[in-house]
């Protein structure tokens, strides 16, 4: 495996607890009103520094989602996951963001 580049932010911004990889940028957050199974989620337009895992279907609160898990490059720890696909129309406009999982030990703010 090559040594991994990963894209500096420069602003207020959420990274990685455990190895400091900036993630994404404050202003790109869309909703603060996400949950997941640790607690809070935000959902975001862009996110930088991640990988990405296999394509599933999941069952969530608002129905069923195509996603799939990010993951930091820095250290490999998950962070959140990506909206592939939308089973239900009311719920596309999810497709092709993200979401940071707020409150476990994966992501933090700083300025």
């Amino acid at each position: 495996m090559g040594r991994v580049f990963a894209i500096d932010l420069d602003g207020s911004m959420y990274i990685c607890k455990h190895c400091k990889t900036h993630l994404a940028l404050l202003e790109d957050i869309v909703s603060k009103s996400f949950h997941c199974r640790h607690g809070k989620a935000y959902l975001f337009n862009k996110v930088v520094n991640v990988s990405v895992g296999e394509q599933e279907d999941r069952m969530m609160m608002t129905g069923m989602h195509t996603v799939v898990d990010i993951f930091c490059v820095g250290c490999g720890s998950i962070v959140g996951w990506k909206y592939e696909a939308a089973h239900e129309e009311s719920q596309e406009y999810k497709v092709g963001k993200y979401i940071l999982e707020r409150y476990t030990h994966f992501v933090k703010s700083i300025s």
